[in-house]
């Protein structure tokens, strides 16, 4: 495996809170599953979290500053899943990591990383300021994560602006958090009104699930286990369209209809 035949696609938002960095463990995890060995970078320096959403924050003993230094070797720092080892993790390292860390560095880091593996997901922090620009030297191509609101749509198209600038591509979209009935009686904003906004293919749309919540507090990816909810669904198929496989995407609205008959299954009442 070489640099050159690695794919390193970052992983960003224009808002923080959309679900960048579950999205970044949960499609590490899935496209590990499917055999593709996977480094996920955390660049969050400021505020690091995918050691925790994967569970491996007690297993970190070097960083991605240790290595840049050369304090000690990449293997060294780079944290294997014990459930997937397919993915190892580079955690980031100290917050002051942003008063010196410059876009050559994170180009070296990830050309290291992408020596031995075939995907290397870095995972931007939120925003356009220096850590999101020192992230994306490194990329060559991009998933912007947004969800369906006013102010996360327009801060993601700000985002977008400045990885055409630097001539990151492909520039792919996933929508999160997507709640069809909200969809349906226009108290959100409709799929294809964000596509039309932002102009970008979309990936994947991600339907809102408690259990991503339930999933995140332990440390515990839903693409670890069976693809038993919408968003486990979502995620993995996010990972098989980037694999090359063609999977349709979910119809929000039938998405609700199918819910809708459901419960009238359940509730043993016919849906008009």
């Amino acid at each position: 495996m070489t640099a050159q035949s690695s794919r390193f696609i970052l992983i960003c938002s224009g808002k923080g809170g959309v679900g960048k960095t579950t999205l970044t463990a949960n499609l590490g995890i899935a496209l590990a599953r499917q055999g593709a060995r996977t480094a996920v970078l955390d660049a969050d320096f400021g505020l690091r979290n995918l050691d925790l959403l994967l569970g491996l924050e007690n297993r970190i003993v070097y960083t991605a500053q240790e290595v840049l230094a050369d304090s000690c070797r990449l293997e060294q720092a780079l944290v294997k899943h014990k459930q997937q080892p397919n993915l190892a993790l580079l955690p980031a390292g100290n917050p002051r990591m942003l008063e010196w860390l410059k876009p050559e560095d994170m180009r070296k880091i990830a050309a290291m990383v992408g020596e031995h593996f075939d995907y290397v997901l870095i995972d931007a922090p939120a925003g356009i300021e220096g850590g999101f620009r020192n992230a994306m030297a490194a990329a060559q191509e991009a998933i912007v994560v947004t969800t369906p609101e006013v102010s996360a749509v327009r801060d993601a198209d700000r985002v977008i602006g400045l990885l055409n600038s630097e001539g990151v591509k492909p520039i792919q979209l996933v929508l999160n958090r997507v709640r069809p009935k909200m969809m349906a009686s226009q108290e959100m904003l409709a799929v294809d009104d964000v596509t039309d906004i932002l102009a970008l293919p979309l990936l994947g749309l991600v339907l809102e699930d408690e259990q991503v919540i339930v999933s995140t507090n332990r440390g515990e990816p839903l693409t670890l286990g069976e693809a038993g909810s919408p968003a486990a669904r979502a995620y993995l198929n996010v990972a098989r369209r980037l694999l090359g496989e063609d999977v349709p995407l979910i119809d929000p609205s039938q998405e609700r209809r199918g819910l809708r008959a459901r419960i009238g299954r359940l509730m043993q009442t016919k849906i008009f």
